[in-house]
């Protein structure tokens, strides 16, 4: 791979890089040309061998057509991430480390999943904010747009793929790192607040006065029938 000053490439674990240029330079006794690179991401400089720039992972950014494949990445969860806290993370290391772009998109894609259903833990939070990162330096430049568009393109992204309503997924049950699930509380029972109880009371007096007329009016002709069988019980006993 030919390097041109000022053009932009992907260095493993620190993402987008400027090349500065190469320089001729002695290191352990022996003459190299090193290839000056600068971090899009903190502006450190990195001098990587000219002749071992393929080996330890130097390469173009993604093109805008990649980036489609970029976004079905980020689509769907992924069923075989490790439930087990450390294989899990070793398991995200070893794809931050391999510096392929779709490996740096599972990791945001599986931590972005798991941050919406479980908290991150701090090692966990640091590795999803690093990938990110990395993953942003590297969409800025395949869509010539800045840092802060690029980082609002993989939010839409992931909004519309793994964390939209139907890409949710649980943390699995049994995972030392994930929060344990709290029973909700039953509500207790309200009481009738006292402007309820003092509408009610009218009508309650009215419905017991009402109920009482009625007995009473029920009851009058039956007490007449028996005061006159009363009478003429007595009046025939007199005669």
């Amino acid at each position: 791979m030919k390097f041109t000053k000022g053009e932009t490439v992907i260095y493993p674990q620190h993402g987008a890089c400027v090349v500065k240029g190469t320089k001729k330079m002695e290191a352990f006794g022996e003459k190299r040309e090193y290839l000056i690179l600068e971090t899009v991401i903190n502006e450190m400089v990195l001098k990587v061998p000219v002749d071992k720039a393929d080996e330890v992972g130097v390469r173009p950014p993604v093109s805008p057509d990649e980036l489609e494949d970029l976004v079905s990445v980020l689509a769907k969860p992924d069923p075989r991430v490790p439930s087990n806290w450390s294989r899990r993370f070793k398991n995200h290391q070893e794809k931050l480390k391999s510096g392929d772009v779709y490996q740096v998109a599972e990791v945001v894609r599986n931590l972005a999943a798991r941050n919406r259903d479980a908290a991150l833990s701090a090692a966990e939070r640091t590795m999803y904010e690093r990938a990110r990162v990395n993953l942003i330096s590297e969409i800025a430049p395949a869509l010539k747009v800045s840092a802060e568009a690029a980082e609002d393109y993989l939010d839409d992204a992931l909004a519309k793929g793994v964390l939209s309503a139907g890409g949710s997924t649980k943390a699995p049950a049994g995972d030392a790192d994930s929060s344990a699930s709290v029973p909700a509380k039953k509500e207790p029972a309200k009481k009738p607040s006292a402007k309820k109880v003092a509408a009610e009371k009218p009508a309650k007096k009215a419905a017991a006065k009402k109920s009482a007329a009625k007995k009473t009016a029920a009851e009058k002709p039956a007490k007449k029938a028996a005061a006159k069988k009363a009478t003429a019980k007595k009046t025939a006993a007199k005669k």
